[in-house]
């Protein structure tokens, strides 16, 4: 289909069923990173989020570069930044994380590394996966990580725990990696499974954050037996598979998963408290505009999810923190406490959430040890566990 034409259906499509987009004098005014919801509010904003991506799914734009086999519609990443740039301008349901988790990470992850049955009903957004990848005593290194998954039968008995799943208290599933050889060294030594979030032995605690919500969760597994048809890739391919989970999570940074607030709610903030003659401000918001345009120039040329996606992740995370910046340069004393005036206290939960994105999806120093050995070149670190089994390390 003609590019102008799918835009211009896109675009019908949408303003049948939607309004546009209020602006941000009129309109709310959350620029919040993290969600702090009660929980059933932020269940039913998932809900909301599924059910908008079904409809658009089922009418061909819920899945547009994915081929028709898995219910796509085939086309380029020009058609789908095409939709993307048509559907910000109207007022849909909120995003969530697991809800990105689910649709952006782990349905691709599975078309690479199976099982095929668990692909589509993710892609629909039918059901929900969080990642369980993260453990107290291994973030940065997740190839140290001590779940333990032993084979007994057809089935897997899991036992361990997991820390900073977001969003496992509404997960249906979550996408598990474990040990399951430790004589072995780390890397070599996992596997990854498909763990039913409501099986006996699974029970999920969530974690409050600074920020006021409770997004993240601590899961711990107690004898969870999982049957090895729900195996995802084969024994011993746990850290490819999650190579290419977070590789994908890196490619859609600062895209889909856009969260908090930026130069669209900065200017007016700096107009209507008259500080754009501030050089200081007018410096802040520069830095927060052309970070913007730089990520759009970028999008399009993230065509794989491999060690590029390092660069946008990194450079999404500074362009969090130059509106933070910008946000305490122009409010001041403003950023702690609430006066009632919109659109102030309300860019703490952004200052306070944005750290957490140094962290999430890899930090960035691991972001930067990727940079410079995978793009650049640069030799790598000494790692003197490369070649020892899990087993001998020191923990």
């Amino acid at each position: 289909m003609d590019l102008a034409v799918f835009r211009r259906k896109a675009r019908d499509w949408l303003e049948a069923r939607t309004d546009p987009r209020a602006e941000v004098a009129s309109g709310p005014d959350d620029v919040s990173i993290f969600h702090d919801l009660p929980f059933e509010e932020e269940r039913a904003l998932i809900r909301r989020a599924m059910a908008w991506h079904q409809e658009k799914f089922d009418a061909g734009y819920g899945a547009i570069g994915w081929p028709q086999e898995y219910g796509g519609a085939g086309l380029g990443p020009e058609y789908e930044d095409a939709f993307a740039e048509e559907e910000a301008r109207r007022e849909v349901p909120a995003g969530h994380e697991l809800f990105r988790v689910t649709v952006h990470l782990i349905a691709p992850t599975l078309r690479i590394a199976g099982p095929d049955g668990f692909v589509r009903r993710f892609l629909r957004a039918e059901q929900m996966c969080v990642q369980l990848f993260s453990e107290p005593g291994a973030g940065s290194d997740l190839a140290g990580l001590a779940t333990r998954a032993v084979r007994d039968g057809d089935d897997w008995l899991v036992t361990g725990q997991k820390v900073w799943s977001s969003g496992a208290q509404f997960a249906d599933w979550g996408l598990l990696i474990a040990r399951t050889d430790p004589d072995v060294p780390k890397h070599t030594g996992m596997t990854a499974f498909l763990v039913p979030m409501d099986a006996e032995g699974v029970t999920v605690r969530p974690l409050r954050q600074m920020s006021g919500g409770a997004s993240f969760n601590e899961v711990f597994l107690d004898g969870v037996r999982v049957a090895d048809a729900l195996r995802v890739g084969d024994v011993g391919q746990g850290w490819k598979v999650a190579l290419t989970a977070l590789g994908f999570e890196r490619k859609i940074s600062g895209g889909e998963s856009r969260v908090g607030g930026g130069w669209r709610q900065l200017l007016p903030l700096a107009r209507r408290l008259g500080r754009l003659d501030d050089p200081v401000v007018r410096q802040l918001l520069a830095e927060v505009y052309i970070n913007e345009c730089l990520a759009k120039v970028g999008a399009p040329r993230d065509v794989d999810s491999g060690p590029a996606g390092s660069l946008r992740k990194l450079h999404w995370v500074n362009e969090m923190a130059a509106a933070g910046r910008a946000a305490e340069a122009l409010l001041g004393a403003g950023l702690a406490a609430d006066t009632g005036e919109r659109g102030t206290f309300s860019w703490t939960a952004h200052v306070l959430g944005a750290p957490g994105y140094r962290i999430a999806g890899g930090s960035d120093e691991i972001q930067r040890n990727i940079i410079a050995e995978r793009l650049l070149g640069l030799p790598g670190e000494p790692r003197a566990d490369r070649d020892r089994p899990w087993r001998e390390l020191p923990r």
